[in-house]
């Protein structure tokens, strides 16, 4: 039973997170290369703007802010659930390859197979999909031992491996390619939020709908499978079934997300372990906390990043990654 307490302080700490979004959400929605005062925010928010003022807030900014609002909850999510699951801090789809898979396969697909504009941007989250369940299986596979069941450093080990070989099949991939579309792939490999018109919410979207509940529902078999494997086959847990099922959701996140924002690390590393010190190990707890923090570190990147340099701004991914790397090393010198 949780305490009290504990439940207050996740309540406590939830609405500062959505205000902390909520401020970045105001800030966001003034701020860019067409700038848009803030004292117009209002009127034009109730259908008193221009169309310039309009076009730049409802065409824009409000698409770019929610799609890198729900991505930054997917991978933040993401990283939770493989963090526990594998019962390693260091585990996150971007440093373990999954993301890597995603963009292999969207790359593939965007460079060598026939685009309907209708149905692109519904069809690149299964791509993604696709792409990065074979990577996590893979990686899966490898890490597996019968005698000892998934062993944590391995996987990680055997991640990182897989994200350097699939960044090298990429640059392989779209060497001969066209122009026009290698400069879509870079950027996506920069993790720049390309995904900014409504179709790509709406894509996006049903996926957390289903896999955020989906999710808290299976907090307590994850704080199990977070322990180690006697005590879950103790309390008559079938560990590889659970285990499967959540690394597909795991999966489907982070591909649902680095489909319209790129190929972007770190969230879901950095989002669970701020959740956690700040409520504690229990996924009942931490996980909500970690989805807003995610969404939040996000924006806040993108923002920064879009506004740091006129007029394409630094690509989010670089901006995350400033602060990912050096507490990536932190963590592996203190594991």
């Amino acid at each position: 039973m949780i305490r009290s307490a504990l439940i207050r302080k996740q309540r406590i700490t939830i609405f500062a997170c959505l205000a902390l979004i909520a401020a970045t959400v105001l800030i966001g929605m003034g701020m860019g290369y067409a700038s848009l005062s803030y004292d117009r925010l209002l009127p034009v928010l109730l259908g008193q703007g221009t169309f310039k003022e309009d076009f730049i807030l409802y065409s824009i900014r409000l698409p770019r802010i929610i799609i890198t609002l729900l991505a930054g909850m997917a991978l933040a999510l993401s990283g939770s659930i493989l963090q526990s699951i594998t019962r390693n801090d260091l585990a996150e789809p971007g440093i373990i390859g999954i993301n890597s898979g995603a963009g292999v396969a969207i790359a593939v697909f965007f460079l060598y197979f026939p685009i309907d504009v209708g149905s692109f941007v519904y069809l690149l989250p299964l791509v993604a999909f696709a792409g990065a369940l074979a990577t996590a299986f893979l990686i899966y596979i490898l890490s597996y031992r019968r005698s000892e069941g998934l062993n944590p450093t391995r996987l990680v080990l055997t991640g990182v491996g897989f994200s350097l070989a699939l960044s090298g099949m990429m640059i392989v991939i779209i060497s001969s390619a066209e122009r026009s579309r290698v400069d879509f792939i870079a950027k996506w490999i920069a993790g720049n939020i390309w995904g900014t018109d409504w179709p790509f919410i709406w894509a996006i979207a049903p996926w957390l709908a289903i896999l955020i509940p989906f999710t808290l529902y299976k907090a307590v078999r994850l704080n199990l499978l977070g322990l180690d494997e006697a005590s879950a086959i103790g309390v008559g847990m079938r560990i590889e079934r659970e285990r499967f099922i959540l690394l597909l959701a795991a999966v489907a996140l982070a591909a649902s997300a680095v489909s319209v924002t790129g190929g972007i690390a770190f969230i879901g590393l950095l989002a669970p372990h701020i959740a956690k010190a700040l409520v504690g190990p229990r996924n009942q707890l931490f996980i909500p906390v970690a989805i807003l923090m995610g969404g939040w570190l996000l924006l806040a990147a993108d923002t920064l990043g879009r506004n740091l340099a006129d007029p394409d701004g630094i690509a989010a991914g670089i901006v995350v990654s400033i602060i990912g790397v050096p507490y990536f090393a932190y963590l592996l010198l203190k594991k």
